[in-house]
């Protein structure tokens, strides 16, 4: 495939050309190559990727593609090699583990090897082939890997303020394995770890509306999160992350709820299910390519900004989580100073 050996950067500028008025309409001018983009979930979300199901022929592919892409890329491997293997048991295949491999590039920012670190993950594993069909997913999650390539792009091409990993993580489908293997052996320091974006779903909504989901746990992303609203092409609603709001909870549906359990806050980017969610038909013939193209410039951006908000975010969350220690411990201590008070014998009786 052609498209699979382009060179670092290629910007999708489309010149403006006059109307029939004279007027110039010009088409978006995106800091990613968006025919890559697509081209990524075609070629991923194809009947010969076999659905990408971890440790399968499919998924061996699918590695080798992204591979080849990111050394197209001249991305930076995170470790000695892009791939972090891990392997774990199942409950079909106690005594037989999967085999899964991460794939971990890095970009570096100004001061290279030093402050805080912004994750950037999608999964590139999807469910395989049931009974005769192959499940290709499309937007779960070939538009999630697309998104992070462009990210990737776009930092290429104006480097990041922070160090950047690009995680693009295996098994997710099976029990976010691979984010469990990535924080329990980052390639960098955990402490350094400040901030997770995520990306898992983000192609295939009718109201052209793509969630942001992670200020309910961290707030100090509330009003980041509200003025990129106004200036992403597409409709940037919060929400599914309050376990007594409406809706789903997605706080812990995807990778980015194992980056919280390590207490590591997040951004999660995805579209609400709908009816391809996990079917034979989840393919790239039925991909909103307009709406893809305006998330991936969405989820670029939201990369941006979080990149330049970065150390006072990071503050931001150390301070609250010292806050919660503290009242953790305090709360522990009046627990224990009730329970002595409830051993202590009931007083002796007066003289009188």
């Amino acid at each position: 495939m052609t498209s699979l050996l382009l060179g670092p950067l290629v910007l999708t500028l489309v010149a403006a050309l006059p109307d029939g008025d004279g007027a110039a309409d010009a088409a978006p001018v995106r800091a990613f190559d968006a025919d890559q983009a697509l081209e990524t979930v075609r070629v991923l979300s194809a009947d010969d990727m076999q659905g990408r199901q971890t440790d399968s022929e499919g998924s061996a592919k699918a590695r080798a593609w992204i591979v080849a892409r990111l050394e197209a890329l001249e991305l930076a491997p995170a470790g000695a090699s892009y791939e972090q293997p891990f392997s774990f048991a199942s409950r079909r295949r106690p005594d037989d583990p999967y085999d899964g491999v991460n794939l971990l590039a890095r970009i570096d920012g100004a001061t290279p090897g030093e402050g805080p670190v912004l994750v950037v993950t999608a999964h590139y594993d999807h469910v395989g082939v049931r009974r005769g069909e192959v499940y290709n997913g499309a937007d779960d999650n070939a538009s999630g890997v697309a998104g992070l390539f462009a990210i990737a792009e776009a930092f290429t091409a104006e480097p990041p303020r922070h160090d950047v990993i690009l995680a693009f993580l295996d098994a997710e489908e099976m029990g976010l394995r691979g984010a469990r293997a990535f924080v329990e052996d980052p390639p960098v320091p955990a402490e350094r770890l400040a901030l997770n974006l995520n990306m898992d779903m983000i192609s295939k909504n009718d109201e052209g509306e793509l969630w942001a989901t992670g200020a309910y746990h961290f707030p100090a992303l509330r009003p980041l999160l509200d003025a990129l609203a106004s200036e992403v092409p597409v409709t940037l609603r919060q929400g599914h992350d309050d376990p007594d709001g409406e809706g789903q909870d997605w706080t812990y549906n995807s990778d980015h709820g194992v980056f919280l359990r390590s207490g590591v806050p997040f951004v999660y980017l995805g579209v609400e299910d709908h009816d391809e969610y996990h079917r034979p038909t989840d393919d790239f013939e039925t991909l909103p390519q307009a709406f893809f193209l305006d998330a991936v410039e969405t989820a670029v951006r939201v990369a941006r900004r979080l990149d330049e908000q970065l150390e006072p975010l990071a503050a931001a969350w150390a301070e609250r989580q010292a806050e919660a220690a503290a009242a953790a411990a305090e709360a522990e201590e009046a627990n224990a100073a009730e329970a002595a008070e409830a051993a202590e014998p009931a007083g002796a009786g007066g003289d009188r």
